[in-house]
């Protein structure tokens, strides 16, 4: 008689929760405003058990104690709702189909977020993990459903030619092998701003002319118009979804948060309070909404995270990694990247 009053319980909230997310989205509901609230159900999974973390961004296994950072949900403003993220829905939902993550180290951290939120669900699943140089295919084999990280810092091409490395912004051959996939996640902008020796090009090429440099923010709009171009004219969007990742900001200068004497993320343990970022928001922010705006449909969706990420200097894994360095740019798995995974759930249901 219990169980099948639980039964029955667990079934009335999954329609109460239908339909608060049917009405959310019916009133406009924007999931990316909000604040971060302590959830005592969370961490969403144990990382300890996750057998796919790396070194970067297993802060517990490298000396992190306050854990507190595990602890905050984020609540979307305006009685929207979030729902908890559903692994085993999400690998039924993409049953035999394939998922791609493209972009620089900020795509693994999400990626290797979504393939823990995923085993946590079906701890028993099988699954195969095919590593070749930097990219990964793990394949949850009971379901069939490839998920790949495809590495690509600047997603236009670098070629290697007699005057050196060259960075071509018209042209991006890899789309050949993304648009053959269900789920497609993009991003890009940290390394358009590296400079020598982290620089990955010695030339840049833009309009038919070899340039010694560009300004790197212009670089990256002509980077973005060539990805909007390719996803327009390549990407089949009535069996391919499209999302692009939003930036994920960095948290080394205390003033930006309202702090003019801290000068990284370390010792950061609380979320910044409420629900905006004293700074404002990064350059490539209002680049990123500008090219989809201008895209002929609107046929990719944004993963708008930067504000509500900005809000978690307390989330990245600072001293506490493999490489053993000030990490204050990456995130810790488990931490801020699932949410990043539990909006994008959302946005497929």
């Amino acid at each position: 008689m219990v169980k099948i009053f639980t039964d029955e319980f667990k079934y009335f909230l999954v329609i109460i929760l239908a339909v608060l997310i049917g009405s959310s989205e019916a009133n406009g509901c924007d999931l990316f405003e909000g604040n971060w609230i302590i959830d005592n159900s969370y961490p969403l999974y144990d990382s300890k058990a996750c057998p796919f973390i790396r070194r970067e961004f297993d802060c517990i296994k490298f000396g992190r104690t306050n854990l507190d950072y595990l602890k905050y949900r984020w609540q979307p403003s305006n009685g929207c709702v979030l729902p908890r993220f559903d692994g085993k829905g999400f690998l039924e939902k993409f049953r035999g189909k394939k998922i791609m993550y493209i972009g620089d180290s900020l795509s693994l951290n999400i990626y290797e977020s979504l393939l823990c939120l995923l085993h946590a669900a079906v701890p028993e699943a099988k699954y195969n993990q095919v590593i070749l140089r930097e990219n990964v295919t793990v394949t949850f084999l009971d379901y069939g459903v490839e998920i790949v990280l495809f590495h690509s810092n600047l997603l236009v091409d670098i070629e290697v030619e007699k005057i050196g490395r060259v960075l071509k912004l018209d042209s991006m051959r890899d789309g050949q092998i993304w648009k053959n996939f269900d789920l497609l996640i993009f991003n890009t902008w940290l390394w358009y701003t590296r400079r020598p020796p982290g620089q990955q090009w010695d030339f840049v090429e833009y309009n038919g002319k070899i340039l010694k440099d560009m300004d790197r923010v212009e670089a990256f709009r002509v980077g973005l118009k060539t990805w909007a171009k390719w996803v327009e004219t390549d990407v089949d969007t009535a069996k391919t979804k499209v999302f692009f990742q939003g930036t994920s900001p960095a948290h080394y200068h205390g003033s930006k948060w309202g702090e003019p004497a801290v000068n990284s993320c370390l010792n950061e343990t609380t979320p910044v309070n409420g629900s905006t970022y004293p700074s404002g928001l990064p350059i490539p922010v209002n680049i990123v909404k500008e090219e989809l705006k201008n895209m002929s449909k609107p046929i990719v969706n944004l993963l708008d995270i930067t504000k509500l990420s900005q809000l978690r200097k307390d989330g990245h894994p600072s001293i506490y990694n493999g490489n053993h360095g000030l990490d204050c740019t990456h995130w810790c798995i488990g931490g801020v990247p699932d949410t990043w995974n539990q909006i994008l759930y959302a946005s497929l249901l």
